[in-house]
């Protein structure tokens, strides 16, 4: 299947566009899940739920729950913006669902933001996510995984700090080297890692419902005393909230493969998200009926201590699961890095040597490598929760952009047909606090993250002007050898060369 759409690229690339609605022009080269024949059938209602879930739920649940608490400061404002965060995510996605079946092309926020506002944001958008969101997430799930992953060798202190990095760091090297090989071997480990992750989920909250039918709801009472609200701290909070729900944004890719989308999306989404969200509540609930706020906080890997007094002695249960569930995230981080570093290679955006394609594998290894190689320095300097602040706040500046080109293409483009059409207060409503979420942190507790992070974005439109309008000669003399030698060495070609 992968060889036959390789082959077939200019053909595709020709493809009718409807009349009303703007339909792909992109090739299918690059849509790995379906290189990697993940959707042989048609995906049902159920299925799509189910996707969803295994989606989204990811290493988040396993790390934010102190961050988010650390920023509220108690039991019943930490459950409230886990399930604000839940309700928030829900919208997004339905926003996101009117827009993925209105302008069809691939590649995540870049061609609505292309349609919308022409190419100076979608450009500053694929330029942030290559260098910015996509390696900071991959960064940070990997550390996640090893923080959990070491954490049973040092019981009753926190693992040094060269142990957990050199841990991610290796990690980050496995998985890019496994989808560098095979895509068909990372849909596999991607396939065991999901089941290992449901398994885990489904142990904490189960344990959970017990001890608090039990009577174990003593760290409930008084649930908002000791709180520390301000617009900061709820902005920060949401920040880690938002942060496991990570991935509601990417739905709209499976409208190909389910049967009637246009009813059986939406209702995915109005199904799946909120049932991540009842899932999170369950989890922290269950965590907070054997740990007090503080004894939260003093963990330095929440499900472990959950672990060591709920599942003793086979408690080793949890580190082990929780660390194939990171791994797992981290895998389709990967997984799935080449569709948007192809688009805007094709653009003339980026390195065309990053949308190249193995010949040998079929597989987008320039794309995979480059990204495993600034996620480990991501690593070097940074810290979790450091790095869920920087990847948030750019992330959410590009989520806002992207909902408010819903909103002006409702009065610019009202010629699309729109087969998903949502209220027009859902959009006002997400990217509204889009703008709390990225100004609240800025104004009241402002951090040299942030400004390195508008720096950086900014830094965009030199690169803009110099290499994409201008498109002056003299880069081009540069990159051309680099280019030729990276070919010969990792054996990749423009995808359109790819023959049988």
């Amino acid at each position: 299947m992968g060889e036959e759409s390789l082959r077939k690229r200019k053909g595709e690339d020709s493809g009718k566009e409807d009349g009303q609605s703007i339909q792909s022009h992109e090739p299918q080269t690059m849509n790995l899940q379906k290189q990697a024949k993940l959707f042989l059938f048609p995906v049902g209602l159920i299925s799509g739920i189910c996707m969803i879930v295994g989606t989204i739920i990811g290493s988040g649940i396993f790390v934010s729950p102190k961050s988010v608490l650390a920023n509220v400061g108690a039991v019943g404002p930490c459950l409230t913006i886990w399930a604000a965060c839940g309700i928030l995510a829900t919208l997004g996605a339905l926003c996101f669902a009117e827009l993925g079946t209105m302008i069809t092309k691939s590649g995540g926020e870049y061609p609505y933001l292309m349609e919308a506002f022409g190419p100076i944001p979608a450009f500053l958008f694929s330029w942030t996510s290559l260098l910015v969101t996509k390696p900071s997430s991959f960064a940070i799930i990997c550390l996640s995984f090893a923080e959990y992953a070491s954490a049973p060798f040092y019981p009753g202190c926190d693992p040094p700090q060269v142990v957990i990095k050199c841990l991610a760091a290796a990690a980050i090297v496995i998985i890019t080297i496994v989808n560098s090989l095979s895509v068909k071997l990372g849909s596999y480990l991607q396939n065991f890692l999901t089941a290992a992750k449901m398994i885990i989920v489904a142990i904490i909250i189960v344990s959970g419902i017990v001890l608090l039918a039990q009577g174990k709801t003593e760290n409930f009472k008084d649930s908002f005393k000791d709180s520390k609200i301000s617009v900061s701290s709820i902005g920060l909070a949401f920040y880690n909230g938002l942060w496991a729900y990570d991935g509601w944004n990417q739905l709209n890719y499976i409208t190909e493969e389910l049967k009637n989308p246009y009813r059986n999306l939406p209702l995915s989404i109005i199904i799946g998200i909120p049932l991540v969200t009842v899932c999170y509540v369950l989890i922290n609930i269950s965590y907070f009926t054997v740990m007090t706020s503080t004894e939260l906080l003093q963990s330095q890997a929440v499900a472990v201590t959950f672990g060591d007094r709920v599942l003793y002695p086979a408690s080793w249960i949890v580190p082990l699961f929780v660390a194939f569930s990171t791994i797992g995230s981290a895998n389709g981080t990967c997984f799935t890095a080449g569709r948007l570093v192809y688009v805007a290679g094709r653009e003339g955006h980026m390195l065309k040597v990053l949308s190249y394609i193995s010949v040998k594998r079929l597989t987008p290894a320039p794309a995979i490598i480059f990204y495993g190689a600034i996620a480990i320095i991501y690593i070097i300097p940074g810290d979790i929760d450091t790095l869920i602040n920087y990847f948030s706040f750019a992330v959410w500046i590009f989520y806002g952009l992207t909902i408010l080109a819903l909103i002006v293409m409702r009065f610019t483009r009202k010629e699309l047909r729109r087969p998903i059409r949502i209220p027009i207060i859902i959009p006002v409503i997400v990217t509204l606090v889009s703008i709390l979420l990225v100004l609240a942190p800025i104004i009241s507790a402002p951090e040299l993250a942030y400004l390195y992070c508008v720096l950086f974005i900014l830094s965009g439109l030199i690169v803009y002007v110099l290499f994409v309008h201008f498109k002056f000669s003299w880069p081009q003399k540069i990159s051309k050898p680099i280019t030729m030698h990276l070919q010969m060495l990792l054996e990749v070609v423009p995808a359109e060369e790819i023959t049988e």
